[in-house]
């Protein structure tokens, strides 16, 4: 018997195996189907798809034999691997000095062998996929071209795993990026608002104490600090709610009152300017999360509250009953919003680059939270809106 050699790009060839996290894993369907096609095909008992690891040939899908792994020293594919890519065939492994006195011949009576290498797109032969008879044989040029091709698609399984376990490991980065920035923002929201409301206070205390000694350009600077205190304030609240939405699942799910909650609504805003704001003409009892629901509606109607140039600000709601869906149309009379835009406002933070009716930017926050909240509540959402005529939302939230 002759042990087959190792490539001289062993170390490489190996890394490349391990890429694909095959070795010493259960057997799958996918394969199963191949090698039980393969054997088929070629009128064999035995067909296997194979790893070679360091020193072991690991079965990865075994039809007509029940063994997982062997010796690479032993294993026919330990040859076929050296074999450049092209079929590796043994006709009659009695007769072969390589394999005559091997323990598969003698043991298990492996006469016939004939493998195709499974290439990487790397060029590195990682297995085989290989068959066995326990007489002497050859294949025809049907069955060498379908073991070629069956070599292909067992390839093509090997790679999609790979993407797949890229796409987890990404997966999970980005939960672990998400995470940081979720802590971030809870250390920013702890950290951050009392100074800010400190200088808010202090602005106030300042002008209240020393207004016989501000000039007019002291006065102006004390309300730019001010109210700059309370734009970062916003943005830090809003980014904090962001991240937080992320606790909400659509199981969250509990019986209201659809007035009731948009009067609670209303009562939070703190509404000062003049304002209608129409509900439903219907009451409607609903189940869904409540919390959610409160948050998308209250962040919507501030918005048709900030961004309205009128003097006199229209708001009407409605919702109806669509199947399995409730769906909510808010519609107002304000600034409206650029087409180019309308795409892009649901993307965290982008803006439309309007000033509200206080003269304030917005932060590119509050929407993206809004859509993922719809989101996590199995609905959609969609806008229409004309420069200077106003702005009409509707989205969707499942019926629980």
């Amino acid at each position: 018997m002759i042990a087959p050699k190792k490539p001289s790009n062993e170390s490489a060839r190996l890394k490349a195996v391990n890429e694909y996290q095959l070795l010493d894993t259960l057997p799958e369907e996918d394969f199963d189907n191949i090698t039980k096609l393969t054997a088929s095909i070629c009128d064999v008992p035995i067909s296997l798809v194979t790893l070679l690891d360091a020193e072991t040939n690991f079965l990865k899908s075994h039809y007509g034999i029940p063994l997982q792994e062997s010796p690479r020293e032993v294993s026919f594919c330990g040859h076929a691997i050296l074999n450049d890519g092209n079929i590796f065939i043994v006709e009659d492994a009695r007769k072969d000095e390589r394999f005559h006195d091997n323990p598969i011949v003698k043991e298990h009576e492996a006469v016939f062998y004939a493998g195709v290498p499974l290439i990487n797109p790397q060029g590195f032969p990682i297995g085989t996929l290989c068959v066995f008879d326990n007489k002497p044989r050859t294949l025809d040029k049907k069955q060498l071209e379908a073991l070629e091709a069956l070599a292909y698609q067992v390839m093509v399984l090997f790679e999609q795993r790979k993407k797949n376990i890229i796409l987890e490991e990404l997966k999970k980065e980005l939960e672990e990026k998400n995470d940081e920035l979720k802590n971030f923002a809870g250390v920013i929201s702890h950290d951050m608002k009392m100074p800010l409301a400190n200088m808010i206070v202090t602005s106030d205390l300042l002008k209240a104490r020393y207004a016989d000694k501000l000039d007019d350009q002291a006065r102006d600077y004390l309300n730019y600090l001010k109210q700059s205190s309370f734009t970062l304030s916003d943005y830090i609240s809003g980014l904090l709610a962001h991240y937080e939405s992320d606790k909400i699942t659509i199981e969250e799910s509990e019986e209201f009152d659809l007035q009731q909650l948009l009067e609670e609504i209303v009562d939070l805003l703190n509404i000062d300017i003049d304002c209608e704001i129409h509900f439903p003409e219907e009451n409607m009892e609903l189940s869904c999360n409540r919390a959610a629901l409160e948050q998308v509606l209250l962040n919507l109607i501030g918005n048709s509250l900030k961004y309205n140039d009128k003097e006199k600000i229209v708001i009407d709601i409605s919702c109806k009953i669509k199947e399995d869906h409730y769906v909510f149309t808010l519609s107002d009379n304000g600034m409206g919003i650029p087409k180019e835009k309308q795409k892009e406002i649901f993307n965290l933070f982008t803006t439309v680059g309007n000033v509200d009716r206080n003269g304030n930017k917005g932060h590119g926050i509050g929407l993206s939270t809004v859509q993922k909240l719809i989101t996590k509540m199995g609905g959609e959402i969609s806008v229409d809106s004309k420069i200077g005529e106003g702005t009409t939302f509707e989205f969707s939230v499942d019926l629980l």
